[in-house]
């Protein structure tokens, strides 16, 4: 089955990210304007949910309904509160350096936030302290407090992040641009004591006589497992695609999309059959498919 996808919003000028489903409506990022927008698919309508985000990029909800975002700009996982105005800073520095700029993240059922932290230099954040790009995690300590530690070692520049519905596995964007480094999708074990193990690469994007290929942004998971990606570019490769994997890694389906460097993508809609894809031209797409989608909350 093709999927169809209408364009239902933007362009917006400049990159959106960051789609999560709150149950009525699709909440995402308008990064460069450093905004929280959200689409309303029962009148059509997007509207400003959250101003001032400081290039906030990857968003997601935890068990609860709390919305976090990889505040970019300010190099820091943030919590935007209920009341639609006020943001809550997490514990942003690691060996006593800043973050670099943290892109997306993962919260697991323990409510341990997950976060991939590349530099970028979006905005005014500066140069980077930390002398690498890891995968890190906030775990919640009580009271509002958090720890803040480092989970990988072994990626040099980690992009979307992903936790499979059994709690049991870290899915990875690896994704360097160069056409000596890799562009892998990768899963890590999770272990009983929140370390990971080694990696297996599901899937490598390689290399044609124009470049490299784009590998994988943003992903998401259907109630089967299977991990639904943004990946690919007009540069090089097959294209804009949506890529269905299954978890061992198995190409299951490609969706072309018509426009350059689809970003992030989550289902939604009452029954979970819509997926609605971001992209860096400022795009809100969505298409109808076969796959529904799950996600903790609500």
């Amino acid at each position: 089955m093709s999927w169809d996808f209408e364009r239902i919003a933007g362009p917006f000028g400049g990159t959106t990210e960051g789609p999560v489903w709150d149950g009525e409506a699709l909440l995402f990022s308008h990064i460069p304007a450093c905004l929280i927008l959200r689409y309303d698919p029962k009148t059509g309508n997007t509207t400003e949910y959250f101003t001032d985000s400081n290039f906030t990029n990857g968003l997601c909800a935890d068990a609860q309904g709390n919305l976090y975002g990889c505040q970019s700009g300010g190099r820091r996982i943030v919590r935007f509160e209920k009341d639609g105005k006020t943001i809550t800073s997490l514990p942003h520095t690691l060996d006593g350096m800043r973050h670099n700029n943290p892109n997306d993240l993962a919260v697991d059922k323990q409510g341990r936030i997950w976060f991939t932290d590349p530099y970028s230099g979006t905005g005014d954040s500066g140069p980077q302290e930390l002398d690498h790009m890891s995968v890190l995690r906030l775990d919640p300590a009580g009271g509002d407090q958090w720890e803040l530690q480092r989970v990988t070692t072994d990626i040099s520049r980690p992009n979307g992040v992903l936790i499979s519905r059994d709690q049991q596995t870290l899915y990875v964007a690896q994704s360097d641009y160069g056409i000596e480094r890799r562009r892998e999708l990768r899963a890590y074990p999770i272990n009983a004591d929140g370390s990971l193990g080694s990696y297996t690469t599901l899937h490598t994007f390689g290399v044609d006589h124009r470049g490299a290929q784009r590998g994988v942004d943003g992903m998401t998971l259907d109630v089967d497992g299977n991990i639904i990606v943004c990946a690919g570019w007009e540069a090089a490769g097959p294209g804009p695609m949506i890529y269905v994997f299954s978890p061992t890694g198995r190409v299951l389906a490609t969706h072309p999309l018509r426009v350059d460097r689809p970003t992030n993508c989550c289902f939604g809609d009452a029954d979970m059959k819509t997926l609605y894809v971001t992209t860096g031209g400022g795009y809100l797409f969505r298409a109808r498919t076969e796959h529904t989608g799950w996600i903790m909350w609500p």
